[in-house]
């Protein structure tokens, strides 16, 4: 599929539209959580782990972009409070993994949830072609999302 070229001001202008308003809404989202006792970063981590399944505290911090003793800590409230489990690594005794426990995977559902109802409530508000364009718009968000 041949690569599309933006150079106009228009172009440029749909560009700056577009990284607002998703700014602004993933702000939002964000706020739209079970557990708001935990920071943004303890539930990236979270999430983190229940998609890709246990990993080393470095491999958890190279993923989430922290620096490891930063991922220690975070990785230390985590299971403190039940949420991670820490066990031998398989391979090299020296480390450990991480997992999630049972409740998380329930307080992640229950966030995710809570999030889909509020964007649900919101999308209640446009009209009919609005949101047609958004579900249309729903997969290239996620392509661009994970380029």
């Amino acid at each position: 599929m041949p690569q599309t070229t933006l150079g106009t001001p228009e172009d440029a202008a749909a560009v700056n539209t577009l990284r607002v308003g998703v700014m602004r809404l993933a702000r939002r989202l964000r706020h739209q959580r079970a557990d708001r006792s935990l920071s943004l970063a303890e539930m990236s981590a979270l999430g983190t782990l229940y998609r890709c399944g246990p990993m080393t505290p470095g491999e958890l911090a190279r993923s989430e972009h922290v620096q490891p003793p930063s991922m220690t800590r975070i990785i230390a409230l985590l299971h403190e409070r039940g949420l991670v489990r820490l066990e031998p690594h398989p391979d090299d005794r020296r480390q450990k993994t991480v997992s999630t426990t049972d409740r998380t995977e329930e307080m992640l559902a229950a966030s995710r949830s809570q999030g889909n109802a509020w964007l649900t409530e919101l999308a209640g508000g446009l009209d009919e072609e609005e949101w047609a364009l958004l579900r249309a718009a729903a997969p290239v968000l996620h392509k661009l999302a994970h380029q």
